[in-house]
């Protein structure tokens, strides 16, 4: 097995420990245990979000700079091609807050 593909497993394993960690408490019978371990993940993962979607927005834009498609980029991420876009554009959310196309079209 070639050494990329022996990181890219390692990673999938460990993304899964943490998707089996989270079914593990979703799965808890007691109540206000579940609910406090839920408040502190919740807690946590607010910073934790910025910073993981900061680094993929560093890859972004770094495969952007390589001349890399949309369109291989979101194969590769797993998402839309407008969810590449925006997280280029430094976009996140819901798009409430995101510029009207007629604002954006007369800032160029």
């Amino acid at each position: 097995m070639a050494e990329t593909e022996r990181e890219g497993l390692v990673e999938r394993q460990e993304v899964q420990r943490v998707l089996d960690g989270l079914d593990a408490i979703e799965a808890m019978e007691d109540s206000l245990e579940k609910a406090q371990i839920i408040s502190r993940l919740l807690r946590d993962q607010t910073e934790r979000t910025k910073r993981l979607k900061e680094h993929r927005r560093r890859i972004v834009l770094l495969l952007r700079s390589r001349k890399v498609t949309y369109r291989e980029i979101a194969e590769s991420l797993g998402v839309s091609i407008g969810t590449v876009q925006d997280i280029e554009r430094g976009y996140s959310g819901s798009g409430k807050n995101r510029p009207k196309k007629n604002a954006e079209t007369s800032a160029e």
